[in-house]
C-alpha cells in the first residue's frame, strides 16, 4: 500500500489558519493604513452616538446620499439615506435586482459605554462643585476614575431651541476627572470585589471649586459654575432635566505599539464595525446587484430598544418605504435578504487566558471574526445561525480574499454577549455576526489591530457586493 503524503493530506484536510500579515501583500498594507487613519479621524469626530451619526450623514452626503422620504421613486444606482432622531442612520444604495430577490444588509451600532449625566445633575458639597452621573452601558466603574473626561451632548431648551454641550474636547478646554480613594486610606476599599468597589452613586464629575459671592453665601462654587455655563451655552439649571449630556473619555485615537501595528481609542465597540459598514457602502463605485443597506443604530449597550434601538420600527419603516416605491411587500424582500450583524468580538488575551477557550477564540491580526452565536451560557439571546448561512459567508469572503477567523465570546460558563443580529433574524432576515476583536472590551480605552479593521472593512464591501444572497 502506498504511503501517504502527510504534508499534503495536512494541507487538504486540516485547518491552517494564518497571521494576516503573512497573506496581504504590501499594496494591501499601504490601503490598510489610509483606511485606518480615515478610521481614527472618524472615532476623535463622533464620540457619542449623536456626533457620529452627523459625521455619518456628513460623509454619506459628500458620496451623493440624499435624504429618502416617503413616496420618492427609487431606481438603481440611487442612493439615499434616513437619520433617525438624529442617533441612528440608514442609508441604500439601490441595486439593479429588485427589492424583492432581498437585500445585503450590514448592521451595526454606535453608541458606546460612557456616563450619562442626571436630570438633576449640579450639586456642591464641601465647597466643590459635582456632577452626578449614571453609567450606560456594561462597563466596569473602576476603570472610569482617575481619567479626564470631556461633555459632549445637547440641551433641548422648552422653548424648542437646542444648544450643544462641548466642554473638553477642544484644545485649551478644561477637563473633568471622578476622584478615587487614595491607597493610603484604601483598605477596605481594596477587600472588596471590583464591581463593588466604586459604586455607581461615586461616580461623580468635578466640575468646579471656585466660589462666587460673599463668604455668608450659600452654593457659591455651584452658582460659579452655572454662571459659566449660562455664559457660554446660554442654559440654567432647570435645562439639565431635558438634556443629553454624555461624559466620555478626553483622549483621541492614537497608534499602539512601536510598530504602530494597532489602535488604541474609545468607542471601538462598535464603531470599527459601524465605520467599515458605512465606508464599505459609500467605497462601492458601482451599482451593485443587489440593493446595499447600512444600518447603523442606537442603543444596543442597553438592549437595542427605544426609538432609535434595533428593536424599534424605524427600521422597519425605512425599508417598508424603499419596498413600497417598487411595489414590493416587504415581507417577502426581508425573506430573501442577508445580514452581516458588525459587531466585535473578545480578542484573546493571553493575560487572562483562563477565560478564553483557545481553539474558537479570536487573535489579534487574524482578520474578521465569524460568530455563529453570540448569547450567554447555553446560547440565550444569540440568533445562532445555521450551517448554510455560515458557509454562504466563508464561502464569499475566500473568494474576495478577505482574512477571517471563527470567534468565539469566550468559554462557555465564563459569560457571554449579545449583538443585533437577534432582532434581524426576528425579522426572518438571514443573519450572522461577524467583527473585528477588542482587547479591553468597554473599557474607556480599547484596542484593535489595523489589519483586523481592514479585513473588516473589507468583509463589508464583499457582502455589499454579492451577487447571490444566501440560497
Amino acid at each position: 500500500m502506498e504511503k501517504p503524503d502527510v504534508k499534503e493530506l495536512k494541507k487538504q484536510l486540516l485547518s491552517d489558519r494564518k497571521n494576516g500579515y503573512d497573506r496581504l501583500d504590501e499594496a494591501a498594507l499601504t490601503h490598510m493604513e489610509a483606511y485606518c487613519r480615515d478610521y481614527m479621524a472618524f472615532l476623535d469626530a463622533g464620540k457619542t452616538e449623536r456626533l457620529c451619526a452627523a459625521e455619518t450623514v456628513r460623509l454619506a452626503e459628500e458620496k451623493g446620499y440624499r435624504p429618502f422620504a416617503p413616496g420618492m421613486e427609487v431606481k438603481p444606482g440611487d442612493k439615499v439615506y434616513v437619520c433617525n432622531r438624529g442617533k441612528a442612520v440608514m442609508l441604500a444604495h439601490i441595486g439593479r435586482e429588485s427589492l424583492d430577490r432581498g437585500v445585503q444588509i450590514a448592521a451595526a451600532h454606535i453608541d458606546s459605554p460612557r456616563l450619562d449625566l442626571k436630570p438633576n445633575p449640579l450639586y456642591e458639597d464641601t465647597e466643590v462643585a459635582y456632577l452626578k452621573t449614571h453609567y450606560y452601558g456594561g462597563l466596569r466603574k473602576y476603570q472610569w476614575v482617575t481619567i479626564p473626561l470631556e461633555l459632549r451632548g445637547v440641551v433641548a431648551r422648552k422653548d424648542g431651541t437646542r444648544v450643544e454641550v462641548n466642554l473638553g474636547a477642544d484644545p485649551g478646554d478644561p477637563r473633568l476627572v471622578i476622584t478615587d480613594l487614595l491607597p493610603h486610606l484604601g483598605m477596605e476599599q481594596g477587600k472588596k470585589p471590583l464591581s463593588e468597589a466604586v459604586p455607581g452613586e461615586t461616580l461623580n464629575l468635578v466640575i468646579g471649586s471656585r466660589p462666587l459671592g460673599d463668604e455668608e453665601d450659600t452654593n457659591r462654587v455651584k452658582l460659579a459654575v452655572m454662571k459659566l455655563l449660562y455664559e457660554k451655552y446660554g442654559f440654567t439649571e432647570d435645562d439639565f432635566t431635558s438634556a443629553e449630556l454624555e461624559a466620555v473619555p478626553a483622549v483621541n485615537a492614537c497608534d499602539i505599539g512601536l510598530d504602530r501595528s494597532l489602535i488604541g481609542a474609545y468607542g471601538h465597540d462598535d464603531r470599527v464595525c459601524g465605520y467599515a459598514a458605512l465606508r464599505a457602502l459609500l467605497d462601492l463605485e458601482e451599482t451593485p446587484e443587489r440593493t446595499a443597506v447600512c444600518m447603523l443604530a442606537d442603543k444596543e449597550e442597553i438592549g437595542s430598544d427605544g426609538v432609535t434601538g434595533m428593536q424599534s420600527a424605524a427600521f422597519d419603516t425605512f425599508m417598508e418605504d424603499l419596498c413600497a416605491a417598487q411595489g414590493v411587500a416587504l415581507r417577502h424582500c426581508y425573506a430573501n435578504s442577508f445580514c452581516l450583524s458588525a459587531d466585535v468580538t473578545a480578542a484573546y488575551d493571553p493575560d487572562y487566558g483562563e477565560v478564553y477557550e483557545k481553539r474558537n477564540a479570536a487573535y489579534v491580526n487574524y482578520g474578521v471574526g465569524l460568530c455563529k452565536y453570540t448569547g450567554a451560557r447555553g446560547k440565550s439571546g444569540a440568533s445562532d445561525a445555521d450551517a448554510e448561512t455560515v458557509a454562504y459567508v466563508r464561502g464569499l469572503l475566500d473568494r474576495c480574499g478577505v482574512v477571517w477567523q471563527i470567534a468565539e465570546l469566550g468559554k462557555v460558563d465564563a459569560g457571554g454577549g449579545g449583538t443585533v443580529a437577534a432582532y434581524m433574524a426576528n425579522r426572518n432576515i438571514t443573519t450572522l455576526d461577524a467583527g473585528v476583536p477588542v482587547l479591553s472590551m468597554h473599557a474607556p480605552f480599547e484596542t484593535v489591530a489595523k489589519l483586523d479593521c481592514y479585513e473588516t472593512y473589507r468583509a463589508m464591501k464583499a457582502v455589499y457586493q454579492a451577487e447571490k444572497g444566501v440560497q
